[in-house]
């Protein structure tokens, strides 16, 4: 299964392992409807698995499971915005600063493709700066950290759904690095052993059903790719009942 998901998504099959055995995870504690790579509402990101608990007649309960099998991947979505935008303001004020003062000691710089001299541009690139450099590769890769790598801060605070847990190997569990409110799940033995339970999260019915659709949504395709399915055949069936 793990070659096959491979293939498919082009996962390592140390991921596609740790998927599978959430999915086990999830089912065996009453979460019968789950898919794999589950695109979320309310934001643009996908689970890599999503999973619906019922309960009786009332709506029942939704969770997210990442899966992260090395510490970069682990790390590239677990930063922190507060800190990471106050860094960058910072950084943002400092290349302010040096472009002012760049402005006066190099004249020469200025690109007049104004028609006022106070909005023309500066190829500051020109004389190569070293610490004007440096402070544009961190405002660039702070920029990058604040709209890339804060997925699971932003899960929580999209109220995806109820639970969270994060599915790593045994080797990469590391308590300060697991997102607060989110669940552990370490992988000892071929099975799933919670260490770190997550926190509840309110999330509205409405919202709970919505990722319910978006779970069987996930599972009809899944379905339609093992059997070979496409848009096509299912258009062409369409056409000749409205016949």
């Amino acid at each position: 299964m793990a070659e096959e998901l491979k293939s498919r998504h082009g996962e390592t099959p140390a991921h596609a392992g740790l998927k599978r055995s959430a999915l086990i995870w999830a089912q065996a504690r009453g979460y019968s409807a789950c898919a794999f790579e589950v695109q979320l509402p309310r934001c643009r990101y996908r689970a890599d698995v999503a999973a619906y608990r019922p309960n009786g007649k009332e709506i029942g309960t939704t969770a997210i499971f990442e899966c992260k099998q090395a510490f970069p991947d682990l790390r590239r979505d677990n930063g922190c915005s507060a800190v990471t935008a106050k860094r960058l303001e910072k950084v943002f004020q400092r290349r302010q600063v040096l472009e002012k003062n760049l402005r006066i000691h190099y004249p020469a710089l200025r690109i007049p493709d104004s028609l006022f001299s106070d909005f023309d541009s500066h190829n500051f690139a020109a004389i190569d700066h070293r610490g004007y450099a440096r402070v544009l590769r961190e405002l660039s890769a702070l920029q990058n950290r604040l709209f890339d790598c804060t997925k699971f801060e932003r899960l929580i605070r999209y109220r995806c759904a109820n639970l969270f847990f994060l599915v790593v190997a045994n080797g990469l569990f590391r308590e300060p690095e697991i997102p607060f409110g989110w669940g552990a799940l370490i992988e000892s033995g071929g099975e799933l052993v919670l260490a770190r339970k997550p926190l509840w999260h309110d999330v509205t019915s409405a919202d709970r059903l919505k990722l319910l659709e978006r779970i069987a949504a996930a599972g009809t395709r899944a379905l339609n790719r093992q059997f070979e399915i496409n848009f096509d055949d299912v258009l062409t069936v369409r056409r000749r009942s409205c016949v």
